[in-house]
């Protein structure tokens, strides 16, 4: 590995932290107003964090729900032919 590191610039973080708070609900909704790099960061990692509870929420849902059907019923093959896809 090279030990050069490519340089990026100012110009260029600004253009990525802006692309970055436009994916955040939460600056979505606030409108365009411009927030800190730092702001931005917590706020990802928020929104992260949460789309991880989210994940696991939902997977816990879908096991229960899995369990409970029938192995060979019209509803279990509708809910694998979803993850074949």
């Amino acid at each position: 590995m090279s030990s050069r590191r490519s340089r990026i610039s100012e110009e260029e973080i600004t253009e990525l932290i802006s692309k970055l708070q436009s994916l955040l609900p939460e600056t979505r909704r606030r409108g365009a107003s411009r927030a800190s790099a730092a702001k931005v960061l917590k706020e990802t990692c928020n929104y992260i964090k949460s789309l991880h509870r989210e994940v696991d929420d939902l997977s816990d849902r879908l096991s229960e729900l899995m369990a409970t059907m029938d192995v060979d019923s019209a509803q279990a093959e509708i809910v694998r032919s979803l993850f074949r896809s």
